[in-house]
């Protein structure tokens, strides 16, 4: 298998071919406010979608709040909203976690829509 990095890049294109077959329309991707980083920003509907996707070799660790600690969900949350301001979208706004098993033996793809709330 890939280096940790190769991992991480071949698990988010996967992440944007899923979204753009569930009919996301992929907006921006690594998107850098300051030290933060969004990996995914789509539309789908009327909603704007913030992506955070994480790629593992095993399914040990799958449950989202253990995966998204809340440091990182309010990194999110202010670099949404500063995408949000430099595009002036006025849209509905979600959170979403796609988690990838990704190894010799499988590829499992997982997308938790409304992962967590945005609340600072």
């Amino acid at each position: 298998m890939a280096d940790h990095n190769d991992l991480g890049v071949a698990g988010e294109e996967l992440a944007v071919d899923f979204l753009v077959n569930k009919g996301h329309t992929i907006l921006s991707r690594n998107y850098r406010f300051q030290k933060m980083e969004i990996d995914i920003i789509s539309e789908w509907g009327n909603m704007l979608v913030v992506t955070e996707v994480k790629t593992r070799q095993s399914s040990y660790l799958t449950d989202p709040n253990e995966i998204l600690s809340l440091s990182k969900q309010r990194f999110l949350i202010k670099a949404a909203d500063q995408y949000i301001k430099e595009n002036e979208i006025d849209k509905d706004c979600r959170f979403d976690l796609v988690i990838i098993v990704l190894n010799e033996k499988q590829k499992e793809i997982e997308h938790i829509e409304d992962a967590f709330y945005p609340m600072l």
